[in-house]
Formats: C-alpha cells, sequence, structure tokens
C-alpha cells in the first residue's frame, strides 16, 4: 500500500521540493517527480543549483516514457506524465508538484504531495486528500513551519 504525505504549508514550495528529493534519494530511494512542465523546468535548473556543495543527478523523462538505456541508472526523474511510466522508473517515491491527483500513484511505496500557502494550491490540495481517501488510503498532513 502507497504512504501519502502532504507537506502543507510550503513558503518555497521549488526549494522544499528539491530538499525532499534529496533526502529521498540519499536514502537510497528512487524519485520521480510529476508537475506542470513550467514547474518542472524550474525545478530542474533548481536541482542543479539549491546546493552549491551537492550534486543531485537527475533527468527529465522524455515523452512517451522510453528511457534510454544511458539514463536507465538516473536516480532522479522528472516526469510530466506517470500513467505510462516504464518498469524501471514506476516504484520508490513520487513526489507531486501539480494540481491533479497522479495517475499510477498506487505503483509507488511512498507519494509526497507539496502545497503551498497560495489559496489555489490549498484548495487543489484538499481535492487530492479527498482522492487519496476515496481510494482508501490514510494521508498524513506534515505541516511546514510549524512549531
Amino acid at each position: 500500500m502507497t504512504r501519502v504525505d502532504f507537506h502543507t504549508g510550503v513558503t518555497d514550495k521549488p526549494g522544499h521540493a528539491c530538499r525532499l528529493i534529496r533526502k529521498a534519494w540519499r536514502a537510497g530511494n528512487r524519485v520521480v517527480v510529476t508537475g506542470s512542465s513550467r514547474e518542472l523546468a524550474r525545478l530542474d535548473v533548481q536541482l542543479w543549483t539549491f546546493d552549491p556543495g551537492d550534486f543531485v543527478a537527475h533527468a527529465r523523462l522524455p515523452a512517451g516514457g522510453v528511457v534510454p538505456p544511458l539514463l536507465a541508472r538516473t536516480p532522479i526523474w522528472l516526469a510530466d506524465d506517470t500513467a505510462d511510466l516504464p518498469a524501471e522508473v514506476a516504484d520508490g517515491v513520487l513526489v507531486n508538484l501539480g494540481p491533479e491527483p497522479v495517475a499510477g500513484f498506487d505503483r509507488f511505496s511512498r507519494l509526497i504531495e507539496i502545497v503551498a500557502q497560495a489559496a489555489d494550491e490549498v484548495a487543489s490540495g484538499r481535492l487530492r486528500w479527498r482522492h487519496y481517501l476515496a481510494a482508501g488510503l490514510t494521508p498524513t498532513n506534515l505541516p511546514q513551519g510549524a512549531a
């Protein structure tokens, strides 16, 4: 069963995502990140630059979900669409930056939903929470910045 964690009240969504991705990768997990093309492009840049002392290897999953053989061992994938992820990518941790529930989330051991403070983010986060509840899962809320 997939573990679902909501990180809510996030003030710096890309920065928070970078830290979570690095932590999951350092723990030995493969990570897939999904969201809008714009969010993924921004994250792509930030993964190279958010910490000058770190190198967080990652790649964009090409359209059609075909993993080039030379990139098959890449631990972190940025994917616009998760519906047809190849088997070698669809395991481990899934991070959702987008407003919709993720297709195929149940193929991952853990799903992390990142919800910023903006009203539209909060509203879409609540809808995703209800979606996972309806799927028989019990999400956990991890508010950021709480004492």
